[in-house]
């Protein structure tokens, strides 16, 4: 594929991106139909985006870091089992149709929105963080399988953890984000892997678009330790509606 200066507007493509990814989520929903509009296949498009993902996240987590937010050693237990588990999903994606699936994730993140608005708030509110005993053996397996459908897609995966993560273990919005931006990271590493063994990268385009991605992540990470939850619900509710009936009808 021969440069094109087109190219470029990869970077405030991915700025946004990588901004939603770590606030919410939902960034590869844009991501995704750009490569794919600048003429890569779907899979390789899928695999592109990875690199960025990878960069992305890496950058949020530093970024969380440095302001203090952090669940280690809880977040490497749940990276390690989404980890084993994008392996599987990272090798369905390489030749499989997604637009029957986008419909079912439009299905799931409406109810998303539905429980955070409506969901009871103590779960939210009760100051107890559960990152230990049944909570943890819990959210370990249930971050299996979210580790498949992250290898095999990604797109919307933030928003099923910001709900698992507060109403089963209790975290804050924040640091539910801090989690969220760390399990990515490591499960991404099993789906590049994948992908690049598949021949499924365009490494030039993945290196324009993580620059914007990266830098996106970088001030969200930065940003959303400055607002409260309340801010941080908000962001995710609007995100979740807009990108719910764009999944549907696009």
């Amino acid at each position: 594929m021969d440069f094109s200066y087109e190219y470029l507007l990869l970077i405030p493509i991915g700025f946004v991106a990588g901004f939603l990814n770590t606030v919410a989520g939902g960034g590869t929903l844009l991501t995704l139909p750009a490569l794919i509009f600048f003429g890569l296949p779907a899979p390789v498009a899928n695999g592109t985006n990875r690199i960025a993902i990878l960069v992305q996240t890496f950058a949020a987590v530093r970024g969380f870091k440095s302001k203090g937010v952090s669940t280690y050693p809880f977040s490497l237990y749940l990276g390690i089992s989404a980890l084993l588990g994008s392996f599987i999903g990272a090798k369905l994606a390489v030749n499989i149709d997604g637009e029957l699936f986008n419909r079912i994730l439009s299905v799931i993140m409406i109810m998303v929105l539905l429980t955070m608005i409506f969901g009871p708030k103590k779960n939210y509110l009760d100051g107890f963080e559960k990152t230990t005993g049944k909570p943890l053996y819990v959210a370990v397996f249930l971050f299996f399988f979210l580790g498949i459908y992250g290898g095999f897609i990604n797109a919307g995966i933030g928003f099923l953890m910001l709900i698992i993560l507060p109403y089963l273990n209790g975290l804050t919005l924040l640091k539910s984000n801090a989690t969220k931006v760390f399990v990515v990271w490591v499960y991404t590493i099993g789906a590049v892997i994948v992908f690049a063994l598949e021949n499924k990268i365009n490494y030039t385009l993945a290196f324009i678009l993580t620059i914007g991605n990266a830098s996106g992540a970088w001030f969200a990470s930065r940003w959303s330790v400055k607002k409260d939850d309340t801010v941080i619900k908000w962001f995710l509710i609007i995100t979740v509606s807009s990108l719910a009936i764009k999944l549907w009808f696009f």
